[in-house]
């Protein structure tokens, strides 16, 4: 179930319906930079640091509309998290955005991603800001809504 916020605007409460982001970031500074921004902007983010750890909020809570994942884990590879969540099929068309400190050219199949594996997109670190990361979150999610 999606989280829902109220607002009360001129003595009338409107009721919008927060959609649910799962941030899986290892580090925990720019977890917390992430998650704020996220929230501040009406998501309903939950961030875990590792991939066991999103499968299980995953296996808890299945109403995620999208997945923002860090590849460079400690516990196990994102890429092996991308092929453990594709294998279930509850979670085969969840998008997820791939925010990372690995550059793309860096990776044996880049366009894998975006063909096999439910990619819709793939931001470096580096040279995305925070708004970058906003405004293709919700560019992403619109596409999927629609």
């Amino acid at each position: 179930m999606a989280s829902l916020l109220y607002c009360c605007l001129a003595d009338s409460y409107i009721l919008f319906d927060m959609q649910k982001l799962l941030l899986i970031e290892p580090d925990f500074v720019l977890g917390r930079i992430y998650t704020k921004a996220l929230t501040d902007h009406g998501y309903d983010t939950t961030t875990v640091k590792g991939a066991q750890t999103a499968i299980s909020v995953l296996d808890k809570m299945d109403d995620f509309a999208m997945i923002i994942l860090e590849i460079q884990l400690v516990d196990h590879g994102g890429v092996e998290f991308i092929y453990e969540l594709r294998s279930y099929k509850e979670w085969q068309n969840l998008p997820i955005i791939i925010h990372t400190m690995v550059p793309l050219s860096s990776l044996q199949s880049p366009k894998n991603f975006y063909d096999n594996f439910g990619v819709v997109e793939y931001l470096y670190k580096p040279s995305t800001s925070i708004d970058k990361l906003l405004n293709t979150v919700d560019s992403k999610l619109a596409v999927n809504t629609k």
